[in-house]
């Protein structure tokens, strides 16, 4: 039972505690269960902390089957009509990505010296056959793919989302998400540096994809919870590709837009969920005149929609440069295969607005 914060992990536990305060007072229209419903989410907050504070990897799995089970109950007894569906969609992709996830953590401990262990900082010193690093990585990876919405492992998050009471949706987007993104970072990058070495042109080129093949899909939903969640796929394709550059820059790009897409999407999905308390509309052709019934929410949701599209001065615009920054100064990379990735990442930015 190993717990301890540093300079990584102290960005998300900070963002999980502000978020999760706010999750839990935009869930005062909930009245059914209630006491168990805030049970849960306070159950929830404790286990993401301890996802971003562990120091063992045996805790870090345990933590984060935890929170599948939270999500799963939170999801099947609060949702929307097909919440039945949306839970079990969601705990068969995140279930599966887990059975990955405790093979690579068995396989990184059997593997261990005389004396097997778990430890972070004793494993990050510890060296492997290159082929057996590339099979830990590419197990630990798809586990990961799962929660940071990787094509073609994220059709789990449109449904979720959709049936999920905002509360939820407001920590499984921001925090759960970013679960993901830190693994990679923690595990991967950190504990198999060489594999990954291997694999970041691939992170790059899905990511890449990602970004323009979200957007477009992001166009097609009348739902607005829906448009948000394929916006949010999106915006981790710019998190993919900054662990994927291997520069100080693009990880701390990446690490900026985990904070920054957090704040965004919770308070989008925030005004998702109280624009439908008050309208009793969720479709977006239905939503026409917001600004005269609840022109407060419709002044918040123009502002959050600009830091969405990354309007220079904003969070979003930032983290995404410093992401730009990261892949340009890479020494990995040729030029042209810069410039590449470099114009579809622009003609992605261009049209999330």
């Amino acid at each position: 039972w190993r717990l301890g914060i540093y300079g990584l992990s102290i960005r998300p536990i900070l963002l999980t505690g502000f978020i999760t305060t706010l999750a839990t007072l935009a869930a005062w229209p909930v009245t059914r269960d209630s006491r168990l419903f805030h049970f849960l989410m306070l159950a929830m907050y404790s286990g993401q902390i301890r996802s971003f504070s562990s120091r063992d990897l045996l805790l870090f799995f345990i933590m984060w089957e935890f929170e599948l089970i939270l999500v799963y109950l939170l999801l099947s007894m609060w949702g929307g009509k097909k919440r039945l569906y949306s839970a079990t969609k969601f705990i068969l992709y995140t279930a599966g990505g887990s059975v990955f996830l405790l093979i690579g953590v068995l396989g990184l401990d059997l593997y261990g010296s005389n004396k097997p262990t778990l430890n972070f900082e004793t494993l990050a010193n510890q060296s492997y056959p290159v082929a057996l690093e590339i099979i830990f990585y590419i197990g630990f990876l798809i586990a990961f793919s799962v929660k940071s919405l990787i094509i073609p492992l994220h059709t789990w998050l449109p449904d979720t989302q959709g049936e999920a009471h905002y509360s939820t949706c407001m920590l499984l987007a921001r925090i759960l998400l970013k679960m993901g993104a830190y693994g990679l970072v923690r595990i991967n990058m950190e504990l198999l540096p060489y594999a990954h070495s291997i694999f970041s042109p691939w992170l790059i080129i899905v990511g890449t994809m990602q970004i323009i093949y979200a957007v477009s899909t992001s166009l097609g939903q009348r739902n607005l919870k829906k448009r948000i969640a394929y916006s949010s796929v999106s915006h981790m394709g710019f998190i993919i590709i900054g662990i994927g550059s291997i520069t100080d820059t693009g990880l701390n790009g990446a690490i900026l837009q985990i904070i920054s897409h957090g704040f965004i999407g919770a308070a989008l999905f925030f005004l998702a969920g109280t624009s439908y308390d008050r309208m009793r509309l969720v479709y977006l052709d239905e939503m026409g005149g917001m600004a005269v019934l609840i022109p407060k929410i419709f002044t918040m949701f123009s502002i959050l929609s600009m830091a969405s599209l990354a309007l220079p001065g904003m969070s979003g615009f930032v983290a995404e440069l410093i992401v730009f920054f990261g892949i340009i100064t890479s020494q990995k990379y040729f030029l042209m295969p810069k410039i590449l990735i470099t114009f579809v990442m622009a003609i992605g930015m261009i049209l999330t607005p």
